[in-house]
């Protein structure tokens, strides 16, 4: 039986120390802190058989997050599936800039479009416990993954509902709309590598330009906005001036981007025009 820190120092050569590190640790049901205090321990021959195989995968390209059935994203650490997109620490970004402009101290109903596995919608619902939190997908088996982080959290402000974008939405009007939707053009070729081979190609990739679904929902959210109501989308770093010119076009106002960590164009809001915003952050960039 090999010792802990030598089957990492194997595997850190082969995926890189992280990967290895928290495929260790979820064979053995541990923290990665606990590893570098376990170093000298032995693995049994059943831990190092499962590490083994799950090594094989991760080196021909299966994402941790699907090996080990989590991700972590904002205070949560939810579970995701191959039937869900993997949620990204930008996406983060479009939950401070939602939260920015709920207005504050009443009653609100938000919208989370394509949720996957409830990222956005659980994090807008555990910030805003006095929200009505309505989250859509098309995917009946995201929305069991979804509806499961929900019940693991306990959050009882948060409903699920089956169907493309809006659809299920008929006769609703929110105070917030917010997406991550696919933004990919269908030709670029990142779609054929690394983790993104094994997401879901309906969450990745939309149209020739990356924009139909975005495009439909522009479209849509206006008829589901109270007045002075935002739509809020992440899209690609690239996309921003595209998305701004097709929310202006929509009729919505105070339109701009904002930018991400590493200042590239990342999400794109604008409002219905009617009550004036009174939340923090209701003008600008955020």
């Amino acid at each position: 039986m090999a010792r802990i820190d030598d089957s990492l120092r194997a595997a850190r050569s082969q995926t890189g120390p992280g990967d290895a590190e928290w495929l260790l640790a979820h064979v053995l049901g541990q923290s990665r802190g606990w590893l570098y205090a376990h170093g000298d321990d032995e693995l049994d021959a059943a831990a190092e058989a499962r590490f083994a195989e799950l090594l094989a995968r991760r080196i021909a390209g299966e994402p941790v997050a699907y090996l080990v059935g989590r991700r972590g994203f904002w205070c949560f650490d939810l579970k995701v599936t191959p039937a869900t997109l993997i949620p990204r620490p930008e996406t983060e970004l479009l939950v401070e800039l939602a939260l920015e402009r709920l207005p504050p101290g009443r009653a609100l109903n938000i919208a989370d479009l394509g949720t996957g596995s409830g990222a956005i919608a659980l994090a807008l619902a555990h910030e805003r416990p006095d929200a009505r939190v309505i989250a859509t997908d098309a995917s009946a088996a995201a929305l069991a993954v979804a509806d499961g982080n929900a019940r693991a959290l306990g959050l009882e402000n948060i409903g699920f509902l089956q169907g493309d974008w809006l659809v299920p939405l008929r006769g609703e009007a929110f105070d917030l709309i917010a997406s991550n939707p696919p933004y990919i053009a269908a030709s670029d070729a990142h779609l054929d590598r690394g983790d993104l081979r094994f997401e879901p190609p309906g969450a990745l990739a939309s149209g020739i330009d990356g924009l139909d679904a975005i495009r439909v929902i522009v479209r849509d959210a206006p008829a589901h906005l109270v007045p002075g109501g935002w739509l809020l989308l992440e899209h690609g770093w690239d996309q921003g001036e595209a998305v701004r010119e097709l929310l202006t076009g929509a009729g919505l106002v105070d339109v701009d981007t904002a930018r991400d960590l590493e200042d590239r164009d990342r999400v794109s809001f604008g409002r219905l025009g009617g009550a004036a915003p009174d939340a923090a952050g209701a003008h600008g960039a955020g």
